[in-house]
């Protein structure tokens, strides 16, 4: 069917289609404001779920030492090569077997997809995904991680693995303008 609307039909109609974009805008900008005020009170109101992936971590013994026994699964299931690890062979002297000796476990917070296939791969339930999202740095070089020589601590934020601030359903930092 073709148009059959006159010239002051058509502008007729973007009038009224005019009005109603300025009746939404007007009503909008007449509404009060909320701003969640972050990062000034996020130690007492923010709250971030503790299946969130932020950064990976060694999980460590009761005597502090790492459980990774650098069979490289967590590297090779890596898409894209965030995970590399440096290992050697050397002797047990109680024993005389040969077994593989970790070095140096390089992660690459940067390049990191968030995935979880090094954490599914891994047999020995040696690392793990924490909540702590944190991670701004202004240079690269910052977000590669060596986990076997850091003992992570838990992030900048109280409670945080726990997942920080209880979760109020309804309820928001927010200050209104």
């Amino acid at each position: 069917m073709e148009n059959n609307k006159s010239y002051f039909g058509e502008v007729g109609h973007a009038v009224k289609t005019l009005a109603v974009g300025m009746k939404t805008t007007l009503r909008e900008y007449f509404t009060a404001k909320s701003t969640e005020q972050y990062p000034e009170n996020r130690k007492t109101t923010l709250h971030v779920a503790k299946r969130h992936r932020g950064r990976l971590v060694f999980k460590r013994n009761e005597d502090g030492s790492y459980k990774c026994t650098a069979c490289t699964l967590c590297e090779k299931s890596c898409p894209n090569g965030t995970i590399k690890i440096v290992s050697e062979m050397v002797t047990d002297e109680a024993t005389g077997k040969k077994k593989r000796m970790l070095r140096d476990y390089q992660y690459d917070l940067g390049d990191c997809m968030f995935c979880q296939l090094c954490t599914n791969a891994c047999n020995f339930d040696a690392i793990e995904f924490t909540n702590d999202f944190e991670n701004a740095v202004f240079d690269r070089g910052q977000l590669v991680l060596h986990l076997d020589k850091e003992v992570y601590q838990g992030g900048s934020l109280p409670n945080l693995i726990d997942g920080g601030a209880p979760l109020e359903i309804g309820k928001f930092n927010t200050k209104t303008k």
